[in-house]
């Protein structure tokens, strides 16, 4: 490994600045991993070079680089399944009993990653909502621009759709494109992508009826888990719905909300009061 600890220390310091994801000292195999075809491209030997290069004359683009390529961005179709399968048995009907006839849904994809997601959520209301285009508004964020790019592109290949994507519901979602897959128009509409930092001030948006937080506090310091906690609260419906990752929990982080048993999932609501 060509990593020093002198550069592993400004990368950790610089990622943890623009983004509150911690690196711990011992993944310096991920910084070297992640950064290594960064360095090629730009004609260097090795990470130590690159990050040296970049901290001597620093530019947006290269720290922007150096911050998305150690966000992590696995993804996949209807990931962990339980929390899909709630917003579809327990959820909707919930919501729709709960708001009018006009009243439109919107839905929060946070850490979208390349937009699997946020369109895996548009297909389900999709197949159990009537016009489900003009009753859903789904809001795709990540902190990369590239994955924000590709969400908006709505593209996929392949091996990209073979993981978790149903047969019938590729048939009735995407079209052929060369080589890739398209989302259909119709589910596009669906979804807004745009960048946001979670860690920062968050852009005006919402409220939100429901909002996918999945697998993204995991990276943050105590700290910062209870900022975001309370910005995400604060972009929500009273009586909004949140869906954390499996290893994740709002208990003993921030007392402000409800834990709620759905099936075989949990969800997080708003403790009216807090």
């Amino acid at each position: 490994m060509t990593l020093t600890t002198t550069s592993f220390d400004w990368v950790r310091q610089l990622v943890h600045r623009e983004s509150a994801i911690v690196l711990q000292p011992g993944k310096e195999y991920l910084v070297e991993a992640r950064l290594l075809p960064i360095a090629r491209q730009a004609g260097l030997a090795d990470v130590s070079q690159f990050v040296e290069s970049v901290r001597s004359r620093p530019s947006p683009d290269d720290t922007r680089a150096i911050v998305e390529a150690l966000t992590t961005n696995e993804t996949s179709w209807f990931r962990d399944g339980d929390p899909f399968t709630a917003l579809t048995s327990t959820v909707l009907p919930a919501l729709l009993a709960a708001r009018g006839p006009n009243e439109r849904l919107q839905i929060w994809s946070a850490a979208c990653s390349s937009g699997q997601e946020a369109y895996t959520i548009g297909m389900l209301l999709e197949d159990a909502l009537p016009n489900a285009a003009s009753r859903v508004s789904i809001t795709a964020t990540d902190i990369s621009r590239e994955m924000v790019q590709r969400t908006r592109a709505g593209r996929f290949s392949q091996l990209e759709v073979n993981r978790g994507l149903p047969a019938p519901m590729l048939v009735r979602h995407f079209v052929r494109a060369g080589n890739e897959w398209e989302v259909a128009p119709q589910l596009r509409r669906m979804v807004t992508a745009s960048e946001c930092n979670l860690a920062a001030p968050l852009p005006r948006m919402g409220p939100f009826d429901v909002v996918y937080l999945r697998n993204v506090l995991i990276y943050f310091d105590l700290p910062t888990k209870q900022a975001i906690l309370r910005r995400v609260r604060d972009l929500m419906r009273p009586d909004g719905w949140l869906f954390l990752g499996a290893a994740e929990t709002t208990l003993g982080v921030d007392d402000s909300w409800e834990r709620v048993v759905v099936g075989r999932s949990s969800a997080y609501r708003p403790l009216k009061g807090k």
